[in-house]
């Protein structure tokens, strides 16, 4: 039976280390061959039916590590979960820290957990900014509706928004894990080499056209992955705190509204990220009218 240890580098990351014991190890290891010997081909036998120290010499050894492992890791990572008693965010970093045959195993998996924000006196916070107002500079619904107007209001409302948030994201907090970060930065950093190389530049040459370097270009990706998962968890706890939900016909108006066929076809497919859209909208509009 394997045992394991944990840590914990922040309080929303564990880090399990496991040792699997050789004795459980080859029993897998004979299961797994067995399991690929019914698909592989012997001359003269039929598929499945060759001995075992046929097949073992037929199939490399690093396939049936592979399939004992598909089939071992996922086992193990699932009772540590439940005995735990652990919610993920996403799925784990594994590592085979040591796999040698004859040996003991030594994995380890990096868990992230949800992440978890504190948000501060929002509504007292929303009073504080809007008292910083001239009156007449505070957007309001239904007024100055002439067209030349319109364009100044919609600016006067984006400000206030933007003030509002933050203001209050300024005195919210975030537990995110290090992993998190680690998998949205390593995804952004690959999206950008991407995107240098179709312009036909290197990295390094892109980066001083710009005035960054690699760690300073890394930072800022880390701060607005930062910034994102706390607007994002910050309205996510006011709506719920405010009972803010959102209707199905609101969805379907919204859909209904798509002009083009193609683009609304493809909303249909994904209403939870509308339905998502419209209620960070109206966590938006409840703050702004407080």
């Amino acid at each position: 039976m394997f045992t394991y240890t944990k840590t914990s580098p922040d309080k929303t990351t564990f880090i399990f280390s496991v040792k699997i014991p050789q004795t459980d190890i080859a029993p897998r290891y004979e299961a797994a061959m067995k399991s690929l010997s019914a698909d592989t081909k012997v001359e003269g036998f039929r598929k499945g039916k060759a001995p075992a120290d046929l097949v073992n010499k037929k199939l490399r050894q690093e396939k049936i590590y592979d399939e004992l492992i598909r089939k071992l890791l996922p086992d193990i990572y699932e009772h540590i979960i439940k005995t735990e008693k652990l919610e993920p965010a996403i799925s784990p970093k594994v590592e085979l820290k040591k796999a040698l045959e004859k040996e003991d195993w030594l994995i380890e998996f990096t868990v992230a957990l949800k992440p978890h924000v504190t948000i501060p006196e929002y509504k007292k916070i929303v009073t504080e900014v809007k008292s910083g107002y001239k009156k007449e500079a505070i957007w309001v619904p239904g007024k100055d509706e002439k067209a030349e107007d319109s364009e100044e209001q919609l600016k006067k409302r984006e400000k206030l928004v933007n003030d509002i948030l933050e203001a209050i994201l300024k005195k919210t907090t975030l537990e995110l894990s290090s992993l998190i970060i680690e998998q949205e930065l390593n995804a952004r950093l690959s999206r950008l080499v991407d995107d240098v190389r179709k312009i036909g530049l290197s990295m390094d040459d892109y980066l001083k056209s710009k005035n960054l370097t690699h760690d300073s270009i890394k930072q800022q990706f880390e701060n607005e992955i930062r910034q994102t998962y706390i607007l994002e968890f910050l309205l996510s706890e006011i709506a719920d705190k405010e009972k803010i939900i959102i209707e199905k016909e609101e969805i379907e108006k919204l859909i209904s509204g798509i002009k083009d066929p193609a683009t609304r076809e493809d909303a249909q497919k994904n209403t939870y990220f509308y339905a998502t859209l419209l209620r960070k909208q109206k966590v938006i509009d409840y703050l702004v009218d407080l």
